[in-house]
């Protein structure tokens, strides 16, 4: 399909939703607006439903890539109003499979050997087909029973052609839209496409999964499926295939008798355990990728899959994250304040004082409620809405952090409404950021940091002597020239004096030659006023003049 095909049908279904009534045109410029309303789609009524089903509904018809955009930007409560936010957090990326011998052929192209050859067992009807990739159960020939995930045909020049859409879109808003520079378009596109790119490497995806299966290895806490490297390229990705109760079925877990304050308070400590100890934490859990293991039902355990889209603080980021959640928690607004000025998320022209007023406007009013009522994922978002007020530019990773947060807290309360939040994050960041700055926790951080500092130790003195080189060689740079025009100004000055002494030379020889002739003064006295004139005149254009 070509762009311009892919661009029609596009203004086809936005038209047949209305979605023009979405956008405030008295606020649109005037050109913008006479555009919209010469539109064909005007001639349409409007549909009888609320305006984000009507966005949802669109999305879902422009297929795989909008739908999971609609996902992500679901995420973005900062920017969105809630009932459309809500809305698009319902989309579903469930869509046909493709054909089984497509599948089957893509197996083999990128495995290099026939499936028989590959497996004992291989079933051509998926378990399940996604947007981007769909998944078949299959048994290895040592007896391993694993799922086998494959990317779509001819799934990436489809996303980014639409992606090159996106972008278009996004800078038309950006440019005609008042609030577009704030609700950042481009950035969000941006944000999407590094995601989305990522998810059709699944070499990417099966790291990942290693890394996270690594970061929690003999723990209770969570479970991630073991990764078939031989078995594994960047269209086709092996996994060990886990039985477990999805973590929405409510019913089968409470059958089974399974301790759901427990559970929901796990899903707290992993989510600060991956952010604040390992900086690497699963970005897309929303409840299709959860499971339960239930066997034991008073010691429950969490697995996890689809590691596609991951997330990572850097250290600065996870300290100041700590100490501005800690400072809520105190309800201490100008910490907060200084804070984000003192990590950068804020210009540093920032006022403290105003920023500071701004986020006490915001969080009172929530703090109000009872604490087992207060949502956090809720007030990590008034927290960036409020700093987008002061120019905050937000980062993908804080982006990807709000979205999880928002998550694990939906779930956690899913599986026991009573679940209060702050006495399990609370202590935990305390005693982070205590530990963070402990003597034996600086001792390793210097004991990690050794190794480069030796290997670089013996390349010093180079170093310096490089720098105090280059150093040298600029200051002559710049005083090669600067010499020069002091010598020409010297040499100017010179010729300027001697200019002097030649012309005062010639006068005095020319007065000693009045005084010579007999009655010269006199001679020089009845001269007529216009000779004196003409002979100062003279003397002026001829004396020089210092530069």
């Amino acid at each position: 399909m070509s762009r311009i095909t892919r661009l029609v049908t596009i203004f086809r279904i936005v038209g047949r939703y209305r979605l023009d009534e979405l956008v405030d045109t008295e606020r649109l410029g005037r050109a913008p607006r006479l555009a919209l309303a010469l539109m064909p789609w005007r001639l349409h009524q409007v549909p009888q439903l609320p305006r984000g089903v009507r966005l949802r509904r669109a999305l879902e018809e422009l297929g795989p890539v909008f739908i999971k955009f609609g996902q992500m930007l679901s995420t973005r409560r900062d920017l969105l109003p809630a009932d459309i936010a809500d809305e698009l957090a319902m989309l579903q990326d469930k869509v046909p499979p493709f054909p089984e011998q497509q599948s089957i052929a893509i197996i083999e192209k990128g495995l290099g050997k026939p499936v028989a050859e590959l497996f004992a067992s291989f079933d051509a009807r998926p378990m399940a087909s996604a947007s981007v990739a769909q998944v078949h159960a299959a048994t290895l020939h040592s007896g391993e029973k694993v799922v086998v995930k494959v990317i779509r045909p001819d799934i990436e020049p489809i996303i980014r052609q639409d992606l090159a859409l996106m972008f278009t879109l996004a800078r038309l808003v950006a440019r005609y839209v008042p609030a577009g520079r704030r609700l950042r378009p481009v950035e969000v596109v941006a944000d999407y496409q590094f995601i989305i790119l990522d998810e059709l490497d699944l070499g990417r995806e099966a790291a990942n999964a290693c890394q996270l299966r690594r970061n929690f290895e003999n723990s209770k806490l969570v479970y991630v499926p073991q990764v078939y490297w031989d078995y594994t390229c960047r269209n086709v990705f092996v996994m060990e295939r886990i039985s477990g109760i999805p973590v929405t079925d409510m019913a089968a877990l409470q059958a089974r008798g399974t301790d759901l304050k427990l559970l929901a308070e796990r899903g707290v400590e992993i989510f600060f355990t991956q952010v604040f100890r390992d900086s690497f934490f699963h970005a897309d859990m929303h409840p299709g990728n959860i499971f339960v293991d239930a066997t034991d039902p008073a010691d429950p355990t969490y697995i996890a899959v689809d590691c596609a889209i991951i997330g990572s603080l850097s250290d600065s980021d996870q300290y100041y994250l700590a100490r501005n959640l800690l400072s809520i928690f105190r309800r201490d607004y100008r910490e907060v304040a200084q804070l984000h000025v003192e990590c950068g998320w804020v210009p540093p022209q920032t006022r403290v004082q105003d920023f500071e007023s701004a986020m006490r406007a915001v969080c009172e009013p929530v703090f109000e409620r009872p604490i087992g009522e207060i949502s956090f994922g809720q007030l990590l978002i008034y927290l960036f809405r409020t700093a987008g007020r002061f120019d905050m530019h937000i980062q993908p990773s804080l982006v990807l952090l709000q979205k999880t947060m928002l998550n694990i807290e939906g779930l956690g309360r899913q599986l026991y409404p009573g679940l209060n939040l702050w006495d399990t994050a609370k202590p935990f960041l305390e005693d982070w950021v205590q530990e963070r700055y402990s003597p034996q926790s600086f001792l390793r951080r210097l004991q990690r940091q050794a190794p480069s500092w030796l290997e670089q130790l013996p390349q010093l003195p180079d170093v310096v002597l490089d720098n105090l080189q280059q150093s040298r060689d600029g200051d002559l740079r710049f005083a090669r020239p600067q010499h020069r025009e002091e010598t020409q100004q010297l040499q100017s000055g010179e010729k300027t004096r001697r200019h002097r002494r030649q012309l005062l030379a010639g006068l005095a020889c020319l007065g000693a030659a009045i005084t010579a002739v007999p009655g010269g003064w006199q001679l020089l006295a009845a001269a007529p006023p216009v000779s004196w004139l003409l002979g100062g005149l003279a003397l002026a254009l001829l004396w020089p003049r210092d530069n």
